[in-house]
């Protein structure tokens, strides 16, 4: 045996003990099995079940082999000729011998079909499934009439080798087959290392009786090739390497069956087949009851026996190099375990790696492809992916908008396209999530382990590679510089397209994602095969750090896309509901979506939770639309992370999301800065200089990012900071802005009180009431039209175009910066909105300071002023959007127009109207004024009803209606005027005695104001009735 072949025998050997080692004990050959059914083998291996029968009429006695495998098959025949060769039929017996095996009975019977072609029972036979009695069983099928039936039912062979010796030897010679054992030994034939399947030193209590099971026939060709291997030196080299190859036999079990290798199934089957033709043929010749030496010169004559071992020697070689090939195949399998064993314990982090790969099947199951489809068709991606762009992309999106949906999408294509790619290029990808995988060690591990699963032939050098690492003091699994360095020499040596893919970059901690970054740009310097996708919301520390990568937006506000996932998401989780209810669970949450896929996500599963399945219940729940719990969690956990539940974070965060729950437009990033930190101010701020020095808007967005929308622009003064989605602002007016027992309108009013409130203290700055917003310059400038040119003579002016957006229409008009004019960042806000706030808040201990409010509007003041001159300015244009001249104003005006009724009327009972300069002279008729031409008609009645009312009641307020309702003839359908006209009809007897009702008629005549025609025409009509 050659070298190669006897280390591969010896590594055979080793893994069949390892597999056998929990095979029963062999049976004493002194006592036969009780049956020769199926039993159980000790050691719970399951004994074999016979499958050949013998040709007595008695049950066959089966000594054990040492490989367990010796049990004999029942066999029952007529007697026959020993010249007749039929075609066995093998077939099944389904019990013991008795009228169940009676061949009229039952076809389980088996029949031998002879020449002549009639129908002889042979034998019953029991079920088998082991690899060697199949395979036995198909040799003796397949050698059909061409084999001698006296096999299966002839002489023993035990019996005719005791016969051998009887003629052979007198009572102090050996027998033949000791004579053989010498011979062969004397050649040097190792028999003592084969497995030989026969007792040397008592081969006779070994034979079996005859060649009913497997190893029965082996034994038996055992014997009979020891005897005749005297006949020469070459003869007995043969039946040496025959012997040998025989112990392979034993191998099929683990190696074949336990495999499932049809190749070595067959290779069996032609072994089986040349031993059969073997002992046939050596049967002819010990039947022929001649001397040894008789017999000898037989085999060396006819050359029958010699040209079949040398036959079943070249299929026993076949068989052996399909055993070795298993044996090794197996080897390497126990390697790969053991190494996959070792990787997944150094690198799976506690089965988190394990974690990604369900997280990923699990978006797969719930994502809308079409929704994803955007990514592939836009211009960068197809740079990056075929390689005429940067070698990095990332995905950017606010958070729940579907990042991490849209990564698994990405994997998934990259993986579908590169199937049909050689070489193909390998797709690793790991999820940050918040459970710790974001951690730098963690995602370069996760990456690390998916590289050497889709590319096992690393895995011997990176074993070799870490047990160095640790034997050197060094857990490389813990050293992300350790597992960086292997990873960059690895890539190095990879001539193949790679990708890497990591989700969620924000959700790794500052040092982890400066660490990941760097080393992800190291790596594709290095590695030029290599592209890089990743995703996190635009953080500017993220996105500073993005510098040269290029960029995909998720869309927020895409409302194809919104139904797209909506439609996904229901038809995947409201399977049961009827098409009507799903229609209109499809067309309202795709219309408040507002591109938030993760609110869609709870929403469709608080449904299902609450099984909702009828049109009634299901629009009652749109209508209150509650917030998920889930959800709720999820927000408070982010906001817990990002403020890191340190009290000072927290109350700043806090501040700023409720100023952006209510706020009337976007805020930028100074704006929130500014106003968060005068709203958390302990102490006073007396100056905007001091707000200044007080603000750190960048912390505070820090703080709040997953709650507000991605921040692209780094201009600081954009007005782009906005919350995320509807479901944050109901998260918010939940957790922070009133008791749990406040309905939500309270708790909103709350939100708008407070901002209400920073807004009037950052008026009441100095400031704001010592400097001018304007110089004469700008003034003068203001007061041009639209679109005029100074150095021509085209006065026609160029009013607003109401199809135009405000934006558009100022683009190109002259600006102003009031920072410049030292009002700081929250100037123009406060002076724009503060005035929709104070309509906002009506409840009585939530009102504002009346002294606050008559000097933030006292008459006359430039502060007063400034914020009017600035409120219709919204965008610092300098021509106005409308009119608004400070000089008709003040603090009485202003709460009628905009304030809350329970405002004006706590003004009206509490200020001191007619006793202070912080009013015009006539304010009650002024703010009368305001309200005919602006405001609320319903409010002339608080003013009417006040003690300031008597300054009302009089011809000037009359005309000052009829006149507002001519001038205004957009106004004339506003509601409440019955309530002016009426007014003014309790007055009658008051303009008759003074004797200015005509004046009235005619103003009204004049200026076609019918409404006050008619009252004083019906007036009249009944003092003329009544006096008749």
């Amino acid at each position: 045996m050659s070298a190669p072949a006897a280390k591969t025998r010896t590594i055979c050997q080793r893994i069949r003990d390892k597999l056998s080692h929990r095979r029963s004990k062999p049976e004493q050959r002194s006592e036969p099995p009780k049956d020769n059914s199926t039993s159980p083998r000790r050691g719970g291996v399951l004994a074999l079940v016979t499958i050949l029968g013998s040709g007595s009429n008695k049950r066959a006695s089966s000594s054990a082999s040492p490989s367990h495998l010796g049990q004999g098959l029942d066999v029952r025949e007529q007697a026959t000729t020993a010249s007749e060769k039929p075609v066995l039929e093998l077939q099944t017996e389904h019990g013991p011998r008795g009228p169940a095996n009676d061949p009229e009975k039952n076809p389980s019977v088996v029949r031998a079909t002879s020449h002549e072609g009639s129908d002889t029972p042979i034998s019953t036979i029991s079920s088998s499934s082991d690899l060697w009695s199949s395979a036995y069983r198909e040799a003796v099928n397949s050698l059909g009439k061409d084999i001698h039936v006296t096999i299966l039912k002839g002489n023993s062979v035990a019996d005719l080798f005791k016969q051998l010796e009887k003629l052979d030897k007198d009572a102090g010679q050996e027998s033949a087959f000791q004579r053989g054992v010498r011979y062969l030994k004397s050649l040097q034939v190792p028999l003592e290392r084969f497995k030989l399947f026969l007792d040397l030193a008592h081969p006779l209590t070994s034979i079996e009786p005859t060649t009913a099971t497997v190893f029965g026939m082996v034994r038996g060709v055992t014997a009979i090739a020891i005897t005749f291997s005297a006949a020469d030196s070459n003869f007995a080299a043969q039946i040496g390497k025959m012997l040998e190859q025989l112990s392979y036999i034993d191998d099929c079990d683990t190696l074949g069956q336990k495999t499932g290798k049809k190749d070595i199934h067959s290779a069996l089957v032609s072994v089986y087949r040349k031993l059969l033709e073997f002992y046939s043929a050596a049967l002819d010749i010990l039947s022929s009851r001649r001397g040894v030496t008789m017999m000898i010169n037989i085999v060396l004559e006819n050359g029958r026996l010699p040209a079949i071992v040398e036959d079943f020697l070249r299929h026993a070689e076949q068989l052996r190099k399909l055993l070795e090939k298993a044996t090794l195949e197996i080897v390497e399998d126990i390697r790969a375990m053991l190494y996959d064993q070792k990787i997944v314990g150094w690198l799976g982090n506690g089965g988190k790696s394990k974690g990604s790969s369900q997280h990923h099947a699990s978006l797969r199951n719930l994502r809308s492809d079409d929704a994803c489809q955007f990514l592939l068709e836009n211009s960068k991606f197809t740079q990056w992916y075929h390689g005429t762009g940067p070698r990095q992309l990332a995905i950017l999106g606010a958070m729940g908008s579907g990042k991490t949906v849209a990564m698994s999408f990405l994997i998934d294509e990259l993986r579908r396209r590169n199937q049909h790619q050689l070489p193909q290029p390998k797709v690793c990808f790991h999820y940050c999530r918040d459970d710790g995988t974001g951690e730098a060690v963690h995602v370069l591990s996760s990456l690390i382990l998916s590289l050497l699963q889709q590319l096992p032939g690393l895995k011997k050098g990176f074993v070799e590679w870490y047990q160095q690492a640790t034997s050197s003091g060094i857990d490389p699994a813990t050293d992300f510089k350790t597992l960086e360095e292997w990873l960059a020499n690895t890539l190095q040596t990879l001539d193949r397209p790679l990708i890497f893919t990591i989700d969620g970059l924000d959700e790794c901690d500052k040092q982890s994602r400066n660490r990941l970054l760097q080393s992800l740009r190291n790596l594709t310097r290095e590695t030029p095969r290599l592209k890089i996708l990743l995703s996190s919301r635009p953080d500017p520390a993220i996105m500073k750090q993005l510098r040269g990568v290029s960029t995909i937006c998720v869309p927020s506000d895409d409302a194809t896309r919104d139904r797209l996932i909506v439609k996904k998401t229901v038809e995947t989780r409201l399977t049961d509901l009827p098409e009507q209810v799903k229609a209109l669970t499809i067309e309202e949450l795709s219309r408040l979506a507002q591109g938030s896929a993760i609110w869609t996500k709870m929403t469709v599963e608080l449904i299902e939770i609450r099984k909702i399945s009828a049109l009634g219940p299901l629009r009652a729940f749109l209508k209150e639309l509650p917030q998920p719990e889930r959800l709720s969690e999820l927000y408070a956990n982010l906001f817990s992370r990002y403020t890191g539940d340190d009290p000072e974070n927290q109350k700043l965060a806090i501040a700023a999301l409720e100023i952006l729950a209510v706020a009337r437009r976007p805020l930028s990033i100074l704006e929130l800065g500014w106003a968060a930190s005068l709203g958390t101010a302990t102490d006073a701020v007396t100056r905007v200089g001091a707000l200044a020095e007080l603000a750190d808007p960048l912390r505070i967005l820090n703080l709040i990012r997953p709650f507000v929308v991605p921040v692209y622009d780094r201009d600081m003064t954009k007005r782009q900071v906005k919350l995320v989605h509807q479901s944050v602002k109901e998260f918010i007016v939940q957790q922070w802005a009133a008791p749990e027992h406040a309905q939500p309108q309270q708790r909103i009013e709350r939100l708008e009180a407070r901002l209400l409130n920073i807004c009037i203290r950052y008026l009441l700055l100095p400031e704001m009431g010592n400097e001018d917003l304007f110089s004469d310059v700008l003034l003068a400038i203001g007061e041009l039209p639209h679109g005029s040119d100074l150095f021509t003579d085209d006065d026609q002016p160029n009013e607003y175009d109401h199809y135009c957006s405000w934006e558009a229409w100022e683009e190109d008009m002259i600006h102003y910066d009031p920072v410049a004019r030292g009002f700081g960042e929250f100037f123009v806000y406060a002076s724009c909105y503060w005035t929709e706030h104070l309509g906002a808040v009506s409840t009585e201990t939530l009102l504002p300071s009346l002294d606050d409010i008559e000097l933030v509007c006292q008459a006359g003041s430039k502060r007063l002023q400034n914020w009017i001159l600035q409120n219709c300015r919204p965008d610092c244009a300098i021509k106005p959007r409308f009119p608004f001249d400070p000089s008709l104003y003040d603090p009485l005006s202003i709460v009628s127009l905009y304030g809350s009724e329970a405002l004006l009327q706590r003004m009206l009972d509490r200020a001191d109207v007619g006793n202070t300069d912080r009013y015009l002279p006539d304010a009650a008729m002024a703010a009368a004024d305001q309200i005919l031409q602006f405001g609320d008609l319903s409010r002339l009645e608080l003013l009417w009803r006040s003690k300031l009312g008597p300054q009302i009641r009089n011809r000037t307020f009359a005309k000052l209606a009829v006149k507002q309702w001519s001038m205004r003839p957009f106004d004339k359908q506003r509601s409440r005027w019955d309530v002016v006209f009426g007014l003014i009809d309790g007055m009658f007897d008051l303009m008759v005695k003074e004797g200015w009702d005509g004046e009235l008629l005619r103003a009204a005549t004049q200026t076609g104001c019918t409404p006050m025609v008619q009252l004083l025409s019906d007036k009249v009509q009944q003092i003329s009735e009544a006096s008749h």
